[in-house]
């Protein structure tokens, strides 16, 4: 049995059900502290990293007799993260004080900031760490952990658009409640993306339950997608770059031209990765956002959601693009007048949907849009 002294997420006991496997009332859990050590909130991350600072004091949970399978859990979900458990002395709110480990990140491993907010990070991030580490916890046993932790970022980008759509309308004429059974559901592969099976049955127009079926889906995240378009010019800018998807499709084309696209990072808006993807990609400034549509693009392969805009702008102020060499991209663009990008759409030249999709809304808005800026 172990001694376990939590001072971070894991103090959110819905957290450390999931991450245990266990309801937290089997626990034995007690408020405690551990003297001149605070719990600090590390820079462009939504946890905190533990520090010995003088004169602080770092609250947490002392959890007791711990087994091994749960030891095995936690260092499963923290270990990918460069953790290392210390034996320390903490002091129990209720008096006394108790021997208990700890786990520190590594020296220098971390940029800290201000004092962690536990309350803040439950309205904030609360329900993404959940969903991620649901995944996350689904492949213990299969993937090691610095495994897991080399695909958390992407694990967050879909925990992210998984609840943005449980957050939009729900289905009038169907009760999900009813008339959609899961029997299993599996999450067989993972990496930049992830494809997770469901074992199910869905409500038939006459009523019936359907018999069980597999289905699966390839599942990504929510991306933002604009076409940049200069009114005063009448012509567009579109990004050219290899695309493996297409290549291992089959397709003989896998250079392709698009509008700039990337997924949207969890605490970031569609709007937000617009303007920051239009700037990576293509150097540009977007002066104003036009939404084209927010839609599923293949809804019955996968579960990617596009918010597609164009982008107004002045296509003579161009400053760097061409992707990020930390994501591999290798990104050209060119600028062409509005009548060449019609064409293009018209003799089926363009093979990326969001592209033709921009367009064809364009050809319905343009001249609202040139007479704006006359």
């Amino acid at each position: 049995m172990v001694d376990l002294f939590v001072y971070g997420t894991l103090r959110h006991l819905p957290l450390l059900e999931l991450v245990l496997g266990r309801s937290g009332a089997a626990l034995d859990a007690a408020p405690a502290h551990l003297p001149d050590h605070g719990a600090f909130a590390v820079v462009d991350q939504p946890f905190p990293a533990i520090e010995a600072r003088a004169g602080h004091r770092a609250p947490g949970l002392l959890l007791r007799g711990l087994t091994q399978d749960d030891i095995d859990a936690l260092n499963f979900y923290e270990g990918g993260f460069d953790y290392t458990l210390r034996r320390v002395t903490v002091e129990l709110d209720a008096g006394g004080s108790a021997p208990a480990d700890v786990y520190f990140p590594d020296p220098g491993l971390w940029q800290t900031g201000a004092p962690w907010d536990l309350a803040a990070w439950q309205a904030d991030w609360g329900a993404l760490s959940l969903r991620a580490a649901e995944e996350v916890m689904a492949y213990r046993g299969r993937l090691t952990p610095a495994e897991v932790a080399a695909r958390f970022r992407p694990i967050r980008v879909r925990a992210a658009a998984w609840l943005a759509a449980q957050n939009r309308p729900e289905d009038p004429d169907h009760d999900l409640t009813r008339d959609v059974v899961v029997h299993e559901h599996k999450r067989a592969y993972v990496n930049f993306f992830a494809m997770e099976e469901m074992d199910l049955q869905f409500r038939r127009y006459d009523g019936s339950l359907s018999p069980v079926v597999n289905r699966g889906a390839a599942l990504v995240g929510q991306a933002s997608v604009v076409l940049p378009y200069d009114p005063r010019r009448d012509a567009v800018l579109l990004i050219e770059q290899f695309r493996a998807a297409t290549y291992i499709a089959g397709n003989r084309r896998p250079w392709m031209w698009e509008p700039v696209a990337g997924l949207i990072d969890p605490g970031e808006t569609p709007e937000q990765a617009a303007h920051r993807e239009a700037m990576e990609e293509a150097g540009l400034t977007i002066d104003q956002l036009e939404t084209v549509t927010r839609v599923y693009p293949s809804s019955g392969a996968s579960g990617e959601f596009l918010h597609i805009f164009v982008g107004v702008c002045d296509l003579e102020n161009i400053a760097g693009g061409g992707g990020l060499e930390s994501e591999n991209e290798d990104i050209r663009s060119q600028i062409i007048p509005y009548d060449d990008l019609m064409r293009g759409i018209d003799d089926h030249s363009y093979q990326d949907m969001p592209l033709v999709t921009a367009g064809l809304w364009l050809s319905r808005h343009r001249d609202r849009l040139r007479h704006r800026e006359r």
